[in-house]
């Protein structure tokens, strides 16, 4: 299975987050790590953000239980 890579600009728009919030969660680790692509291009793999976002989604979930 080949990795699909979503340039940043992508992720904050497809995951409703903007740029700098990304670099920040990725950052401290809370975001999937950023992949440098180029001199002026990054991306994220598109797999682990969507985990991430299934994680989000799941953990929203049981704090509505509690």
């Amino acid at each position: 299975m080949q990795e699909q890579i979503l340039k940043v600009s992508e992720v904050a728009e497809q995951y409703k987050l903007s740029v700098s919030t990304i670099y920040r969660l990725s950052a401290k680790g809370d975001f999937p790590k950023i992949i440098k692509l180029g001199e002026r291009s990054s991306g994220v793999v598109k797999s682990e953000c969507d985990q991430w976002l299934q994680e989000r989604i799941e953990a929203s979930r049981d704090s509505e239980v509690a």
